[in-house]
């Protein structure tokens, strides 16, 4: 329930919205279809835009009445939104192309919104990273980095030669982080398994066992010692640090630089019943994006502040901060410059790119969870099923005709794809134009004519 301070604002906020409407004879004619809205979150730093677009008041200037609700894993966020309990919500940015495909739950969710760029870290235990760091470069005391799954490999090794399973967590089959971890540990020579249509546990063939845990509770389940290590979004990386229970060994940043990360989603239907009201919300949420990453990222410890609210994250402040202002810790007191850790709104972070959505689909066919062989056609036609610049680029169009944003933040006339991509841990190029050539250059997982049985 709104307090009285926030439905004062919100009457201020759409008083000056209606005068301001009035004189636009092209935006009056716009009816929100629906102003109070549910929308959905995992407490992660990265849900950033949907708090600031909140506590900023730019859902209010769009007429919205949004009530923000975490949501217990990832799993239960998407069936809400495919249900209609929620609106829309953060999502990871493989959830509606998995959801589309029919992978797990079949249902059409798009996304007109990217959330982020990177904001991903691999956290091992105290006592793996002791057994990785004998094999690790060092230079005036410190670790060279990135530090790559090569020097996880002995240790991997060593498990299997002892018959012990080597455990690692990940937050969701269709995460990024499930993608990145086994991008990671590919480009080292580690196997992390195969899905096949009978086995969706993910683990055929396998090296390392990855398993699902929610983000919130991977610190407390390294700690437990189920898992050896794990990949994450922040704040549970750097919290891993802060309880001296694990390491930090490397961001996605460095394992695939300004890689796109979380996106939000809704239902195919409830955007068509809800064109208006849609565009709406893209609205406030560029502009939180831009607020975010704005004068150099000038309000990022206000936006600690925010997302260290229970409501939110729910975090330490200095957990937090650790990851939103800069900076990233490594082993404890190894803290280094790290500027595009999190990047909301800058190199078009907002922008959803159809490329985005062929690497992750191209990452579903090499680990068998796309079970056959697609034509590349395929690919670019589920991208553009999901992936919605259209709805997008009318929300931009409006924020910059109402003085909100600038022209040159938009990348206006585009086709939707990036220029192919180099800055991969293993060196290897991504053209999303030409996903089945990209996956034959892997060393480890499924070519062409593979089906895993």
């Amino acid at each position: 329930m709104k307090t009285p301070k926030a439905i004062f604002k919100t009457f201020i906020s759409t008083s000056l919205i209606s005068i301001s409407l009035a004189a636009s004879p092209l935006v009056a004619a716009e009816t929100l279809e629906k102003e109070e809205l549910k929308l959905g979150f995992i407490k992660l730093t990265d849900m950033a835009p949907l708090a600031v677009a909140y506590e900023k008041g730019y859902f209010e200037d769009e007429g919205l009445y949004v009530t923000l609700e975490p949501q217990a894993n990832w799993k239960v966020l998407l069936d809400r939104v495919i249900d209609g309990e929620l609106d829309g919500a953060h999502m990871l940015a493989g959830q509606p192309l998995g959801a589309t495909i029919g992978y797990g739950t079949k249902a059409n969710i798009i996304t007109a919104f990217s959330m982020d760029l990177n904001g991903n870290g691999i956290t091992v235990s105290n006592e793996i990273w002791e057994q990785m760091k004998a094999h690790v470069p060092v230079e005036n005391g410190l670790p060279v980095h990135p530090i790559k799954a090569d020097y996880l490999k002995p240790v991997v090794d060593d498990y299997k030669d002892q018959g012990k399973p080597f455990n690692m967590g990940m937050v969701f089959p269709v995460s990024t982080h499930n993608y990145e971890l086994r991008y990671w540990l590919a480009a080292g020579g580690i196997h992390p398994g195969y899905y096949s249509r009978t086995d969706i546990t993910g683990q055929i063939d396998a090296d390392v066992l990855l398993s699902v845990t929610p983000p919130p509770q991977m610190p407390a389940t390294l700690d437990a010692g189920t898992i050896y290590g794990y990949c994450v979004g922040e704040p549970w990386n750097q919290q891993a640090v802060f309880k001296g229970i694990g390491v930090p060994v490397i961001t996605d940043y460095e394992i695939w630089k300004n890689n796109p990360e979380k996106v939000f989603g809704v239902s195919q239907a409830w955007a068509e019943a809800n064109p208006v009201t849609h565009k709406a919300v893209v609205k406030a949420l560029i502009r939180a994006a831009q607020w975010l990453d704005e004068n150099n990222d000038a309000n990022r410890k206000e936006a600690v502040e925010i997302l260290a609210r229970s409501e939110y994250v729910g975090a330490d402040y200095e957990v937090i901060a650790n990851s939103m202002t800069g900076t990233f810790e490594y082993e404890k007191g190894d803290v280094r410059q790290l500027p595009d850790f999190n990047v909301f709104y800058r190199y078009f972070a907002t922008y959803p790119f159809y490329s985005d959505a062929v690497w992750y689909l191209s990452q579903m066919r090499r680990w068998g969870q796309i079970p056959e062989h697609q034509p590349d056609s395929w690919y670019d036609d589920i991208a553009k099923q999901v992936y919605r610049p259209d709805i997008y680029l009318a929300a931009a169009k409006a924020l910059v005709e109402e003085g909100l944003i600038k022209q040159a933040d938009i990348p206006w006339d585009h086709d939707g794809y990036r220029e192919p991509q180099t800055e991969f841990i293993d060196g290897i190029t991504f053209d999303g134009r030409q996903p089945n050539a990209y996956l034959s250059q892997f060393p480890i997982g499924l070519k062409i004519d593979d089906i895993v049985k």
